[in-house]
């Protein structure tokens, strides 16, 4: 019998380390909030899995040595290079005469991820909405236009003049396919088992041959995923997008990293999953301006000249279709956007 059961089940993170600072213990919420398995944290140092936190780890060797816990309301912790706000309380435990230490950590932030979450979400509706309207409006004349155009076509002599029509029904066509592109999300998933990593290998496929010179995309999965029910199409596209957004940020140089894991304990639109898929797409170019934070998933937002600003919002439209969500952090340097797909099961259930 587990002698951690009860450990496992709790919404707080959880470590236990020996009397060397080594990790001989994490739960499933601090696998989630360290977004590290389980196999990786136990039996290595806290120093080398939270690498980046001295100071932290000098204070824990204080603790041990007086055998003297202490609470922290506003602790900042390194994870992963992005920092962390957190509420922490050591404990110092006696084992078979070996001190000991347990840290239990919460992320200050939760409830304001929560609400984040949900604005994302509420605010996707009204996207879709929009862009909708937006679609319909705007492909009706297309037709009108392109037929115009080979009429007026058939009626000129000089060959340069007609080049100016094949313009404009070139231009039609182009700006018919974009609208179809608008209106694809609006229909239902073509459901199927689907292996994660075949999503993001095509995804690389796609990203090398798009930007052949100077791009490297690096990959860091989690072989033991499970597989997911979805679109694989759907999901192509929406972690492509992600991840050429990445590239043309950084001019399609650089480095772009594709890493996989499992989230546990995840709740997303206030329906809390057992175990999500999270697919993050990290780069190291010049991250996302502060002044679109907060709309970097609306249509028509974009930060590149000449870009339609649709690419993410598309993407977010088709993982919101699949009960998911994506999320970002971004500081000069480091952009992490991460897909989270919850895998379903009968026990996810709703939260207040």
């Amino acid at each position: 019998m587990n002698a951690y059961a009860g450990l496992d089940l709790l919404s707080t993170a959880v470590l236990l380390l020996d009397e060397s600072l080594k990790v001989t213990y994490a739960n499933p919420a601090a696998e989630t909030l360290f977004a590290q398995a389980r196999a990786h944290i136990v039996g290595t140092a806290f120093a080398q899995a939270l690498p980046g936190n001295d100071e932290f780890v000098a204070r824990l060797e204080q603790a041990l040595a007086r055998d003297a816990g202490f609470n922290d309301n506003d602790l900042m912790l390194e994870v992963e290079g992005y920092p962390a706000r957190l509420h922490c309380i050591i404990s110092p435990v006696e084992a078979a005469g070996v001190a000991r230490l347990v840290l239990e950590f919460r992320e200050l932030e939760q409830q304001l991820k929560i609400a984040r979450e949900t604005k994302i979400l509420e605010q996707q509706e009204a996207n879709r909405e929009l862009i909708r309207n937006l679609a319909h409006e705007i492909k009706n004349p297309l037709g009108g236009i392109r037929g115009a155009a080979q009429l007026l076509e058939r009626e000129l002599a000089d060959p340069e003049q007609r080049e100016f029509t094949q313009v404009i029904v070139k231009e039609t066509d182009r700006l018919q396919s974009l609208m179809n592109r608008l209106l694809t999300p609006s229909r239902l998933p073509r459901v199927e088992a689907i292996n994660i990593h075949e999503v993001t290998e095509r995804v690389r496929t796609l990203l090398l041959a798009e930007f052949p010179d100077g791009l490297a995309v690096r990959r860091d999965y989690d072989t033991s995923l499970p597989d997911l029910t979805g679109d694989k199409e759907q999901l192509i596209q929406a972690t492509l997008n992600v991840a050429r957004n990445a590239a043309q940020a950084s001019g399609g140089q650089g480095e772009i990293r594709l890493v996989t894991r499992i989230s546990r304990q995840v709740t997303i639109a206030r329906m809390r999953h057992r175990h999500a898929i999270a697919i993050s797409i990290e780069d190291d170019g010049p991250g996302v301006p502060a002044e679109l934070a907060d709309r970097i998933f609306h249509p028509l937002v974009s930060g590149r000249e000449g870009g339609t600003g649709l690419g993410l919002s598309l993407a977010q439209s088709y993982v919101s279709q699949h009960q998911g969500l994506i999320e970002f952090e971004s500081v000069p340097g480091h952009t992490r956007f991460t897909i989270l797909l919850p895998v379903r099961e009968n026990t996810s259930e709703s939260t207040q």
